[in-house]
């Protein structure tokens, strides 16, 4: 049966995108000093403006602007209104609500309740070499590439914002084809929009194996035209609101919240990562090549209220077991995650752009438990 499935990414540079890496750029900051720190740090970008928000308890002297100015020069902008040495910085961030301290202030670590209530999921799939589906892979190489191009240089009219999107065709749950790609670049003034979908087409194709392209693969690059003004200066960002790109490409259900900027009591966070690193495990094991993963929480509540697992019908087991097999094996309590996957470190902000899951050097991408559960395989 012949499928089609799209997911889409977006580059640093992006306003959301922006908000997110100033948001976890504070938080590793943080973490250096305290890695007992409690940080829920949001921010929104607009024109010419930067707004700092949220709540942390830490026992550190960070300069909130001057990370946020950092990162806004890190990712490129240094022109215009938005630029790093141009826009205001508004900071409003304050002390943790001591109502929702209490779950997890005073208590035993290995008891801290949930930071909040909520569901989370975890997914991995055999269909990528790093257990990820394919249209979210090629959509954040695509655009990491686009990101580099500008870099390093080989395409000086590049600019930091940028979107990319890829549709996959699937027969049955083979990835059989590349069907659409969309790219759209900010670029500086004066450049030909012939120049721009030359140059884009070349970066797509040294990015998508040619096995997966044909005659028929449709490309739109720069599909409204001129891309000059981009960033916060076009357009709003505001933390958060990538959570699709941040995860899995819509391939799996979201619980609706978001990671950067929090600290791993906040189980929208550690617990999505937990799940992830639980998926790919069982993946790599072999009881499954496809499966979803949702744990629930109460707040101020240890252990989840649920577990729910689909493999697709592609379990050597049934799902049931699968989800005892993981209460068994997996430790679901915050502090447990927490220390399983060494969360108190400042390891967040590579995080913040191109996904949270599918790159190799990152704790919960590790399979270090699949050879201890293949011990269930029939």
């Amino acid at each position: 049966m012949k499928k089609f499935f799209t997911s889409e990414s977006v580059t640093e540079g992006h306003p959301d995108k922006v908000c997110d890496q100033i948001s976890d750029a504070i938080l590793d900051e943080i973490l250096k000093q305290d890695p007992d720190a409690r940080c829920a740090v949001e921010c929104c970008a607009a024109f010419d403006r930067v707004m700092l928000m949220g709540e942390v308890t830490a026992k550190a002297e960070v300069d909130y602007e001057a990370i946020a100015r950092g990162m806004i020069k890190k990712i490129g902008y240094t022109e215009g209104s938005f630029a790093y040495d141009r826009c205001n910085i508004i900071n409003a961030i304050h002390g943790q609500s001591p109502d929702i301290a209490q779950g997890v202030d005073g208590v035993d670590y290995d008891d801290i309740g949930a930071g909040d209530q909520g569901m989370m999921f975890g997914y991995a799939c055999s269909e990528t070499e790093t257990l990820m589906p394919l249209p979210i892979t090629m959509a954040h190489e695509i655009a990491h590439r686009l990101a580099s191009a500008r870099r390093h240089g080989e395409l000086p009219y590049l600019r930091p914002d940028g979107k990319t999107q890829v549709t996959v065709e699937y027969d049955g749950k083979r990835a059989a084809r590349i069907d659409t790609v969309v790219l759209s670049t900010q670029h500086a003034k004066g450049v030909s929009q012939e120049r721009i979908h030359r140059d884009m087409k070349e970066l797509i194709l040294s990015v998508i194996p040619s096995r997966m392209l044909d005659d028929k693969t449709k490309y739109f690059i720069n599909p409204t035209g001129i891309f000059e003004i981009g960033g916060p200066e076009g357009d709003s960002g505001l933390t958060g609101r990538k959570i699709i790109v941040d995860t899995y490409g819509g391939r799996c259900p979201h619980g609706g919240g978001a990671f950067s900027g929090k600290d791993a009591t906040k189980v929208d966070r550690s617990a999505a990562y937990m799940a992830r690193y639980i998926c790919k495990n069982l993946v790599a094991a072999g009881i499954c090549t496809e499966i979803e993963l949702q744990v629930a929480y109460a707040i101020g509540i240890a252990r989840p209220v649920s577990v729910y697992v689909d493999t697709f019908k592609t379990g050597k087991l049934h799902d049931d077991l699968i989800a005892d097999i993981i209460q068994k094996e997996f430790d679901l309590r915050p502090g447990a995650i927490i220390e399983t996957l060494g969360l108190k470190r400042p390891i967040f902000l590579q995080t913040a752009v191109y996904g949270h899951f599918g790159k190799p050097e990152l704790p919960w991408e590790q399979t270090d438990r699949a050879e201890d559960l293949r011990k269930y395989l029939p």
